[in-house]
């Protein structure tokens, strides 16, 4: 199929097929860190990358039928916005990829380009179906897919840049006629998924303590033996669900696999709890539902704190410091706390923290495979701080 003619008008957005004289644009705007992060562009850019793009592949995937690429303009000016188009067609599936120009994000081009190249897909190059997919914590992506109509199908192991490489990756898909007008609502700028996408999709933060805790963050490396300890003792094991007998092994997993993975996934938060003199003294854990999930203003908050460091209001300090930051930087409207019956300690620190009774949950928790029953209690944004 011949890339003649091909102009895709979408709002302000023109989308066209590559020309020579856009080599410099496209080299200007790869050497934008973030764009040689988390797509598959050459890193590092160079310009006689640029030129293969505009002169080699892109008119050889359109020749060929077997690609679809296509830059992202503005109508009015001409300016190189970003990238966007099928990248791969092949048994009626095309698989789309897009980037934004570092100048150009936040206003939406690349939901609105993604929609306008998956319905010219659809109708003028008989695609039966869209795939797409984005390594894990690329947040920006995803909330772009998701505008875009795209159902996510969950995470695949895929090739990193290196070939001994494997990156968790997401992946989702897109039927004709599911392409949206446009932006649905509940990904809307604002909306909790949104909110979400921007706090996930960057680092970690580290938040400001009160009283003996002087803050949280993420867990350390450093403190394998520390974790290890914590929890390793009896009353850890009684009532939380950290294996047992616990290792170090379960520490590694834990520190190095569990909490950057759960970071990055934006399906929980893992703080480690720092005493007054920047000590590991346990952690809090803020479990959120799936992204896509129908309710996404609320989230579960579970705690442990090292037996060294307790009697000292460590778990209440954390319970209120990131229940604030789930209703204030996600906008939830709701975290909910639930221990074993009987787990006085726990509940004492939730209640200091704000959380009020409901009541008791008849086998309400899961712990080494057996359900037990469990206090349910909970503290909303309304609440008084």
């Amino acid at each position: 199929m011949a890339d003649e003619g091909v102009e895709i008008i979408a709002g302000d957005l023109l989308l066209r097929p590559w020309r020579a004289g856009d080599s410099e644009a496209v080299y200007r705007a790869c050497q934008d860190p973030a764009i040689q992060r988390w797509t598959r562009v050459p890193a590092p850019y160079g310009p006689e990358h640029a030129t293969q793009l505009t002169t080699e592949i892109s008119p050889s995937a359109w020749a060929t039928g077997t690609g679809a690429p296509l830059g992202v303009f503005d109508a009015a000016t001409g300016e190189l916005l970003g990238a966007n188009g099928i990248v791969r067609i092949a048994d009626g599936t095309g698989e789309i990829g897009y980037w934004t120009a570092p100048g150009a994000r936040g206003r939406g081009v690349a939901a609105a380009a993604t929609r306008a190249a998956a319905t010219f897909a659809f109708e003028a190059l008989a695609v039966r179906r869209i795939a797409w997919h984005a390594t894990v914590g690329n947040h920006a992506s995803r909330l772009v897919a998701l505008r875009s109509g795209v159902r996510m199908g969950g995470r695949v192991r895929m090739a990193g840049r290196d070939p001994e490489e494997t990156v968790d990756a997401w992946t989702g898909t897109l039927l004709p006629g599911e392409v949206p007008g446009g932006t649905p609502e509940r990904y809307a700028p604002g909306s909790p998924a949104a909110r979400r996408a921007a706090v996930f999709g960057a680092a970690q933060p580290i938040l400001p303590g009160q009283g003996a805790l002087s803050g949280l963050g993420p867990m350390r490396a450093d403190e394998l033996d520390e974790v290890t300890a914590a929890c390793q003792d009896e009353e850890s094991a009684r009532w939380t669900t950290v294996p047992s007998p616990y290792t170090r092994a379960d520490a590694e997993y834990y520190v190095l696999r569990h909490a950057p993975l759960a970071w990055a996934t934006g399906e929980s938060a893992v703080f480690r709890i720092a005493d007054e003199h920047g000590r590991y003294a346990g952690a809090v854990d803020l479990m959120l539902p799936a992204p896509d999930a129908t309710d996404d203003g609320s989230a579960e908050v579970g705690f442990l704190v090292a037996p060294w460091a307790r009697g000292r209001g460590l778990g209440t300090a954390a319970l209120r410091v990131v229940s604030d930051w789930a209703f204030d930087a996600l906008g939830l409207n709701r975290v909910e706390w639930r221990a074993h019956l009987g787990n006085e300690a726990s509940r004492k620190a939730a209640e200091k923290a704000g959380f009020v009774m409901e009541g008791v949950q008849r086998a309400g928790c899961v712990q080494r495979g057996e359900r037990r029953d469990a206090w349910v209690a909970a503290r909303l944004a309304t609440d008084p701080r």
